[in-house]
């Protein structure tokens, strides 16, 4: 079975600074892509961060010039460095994989992570 382990969440000051690892393991043969979603109370889950195997990361607005993703392929880790946090960055945050396994091409979710940025 493949599975997304995530680390990294707590409670941070805005200004402060967290980092996020998403572990994935398993049967895996390739992953495509690795990302970072985010869900607020009464909001949708978004889109904060991707990256494409051999591409140009991706990022959301609001996260630009703040965030950074990255990726470590020899241990199938993605991490999500994240500066200058601020309030409304709280949220749950998920970690997503596309990827090949013996099961197929498929997308994993991580368990999610809980970050608070507040005073």
């Amino acid at each position: 079975q493949v599975q997304l382990v995530e680390s990294g969440g707590g409670l941070v000051q805005p200004g402060g600074s967290l980092r996020l690892s998403c572990a994935a393991s398993g049967s895996i043969f390739s992953i495509y892509s690795m990302g970072w979603y985010r869900q607020a109370p009464g909001k949708q889950r978004d889109l904060v961060a991707q990256t494409t195997t051999g591409g140009s990361p991706d990022y959301a607005d609001s996260v630009k010039g703040r965030f950074t993703i990255s990726r470590d392929y020899a241990k199938n880790t993605v991490y999500l460095q994240m500066n200058s946090l601020k309030p409304e960055d709280t949220a749950v945050y998920y970690c997503n994989a596309y990827l090949q396994s013996t099961y197929g091409n498929q997308h994993y979710w991580g368990q999610g992570t809980q970050v608070t940025v507040s005073s």
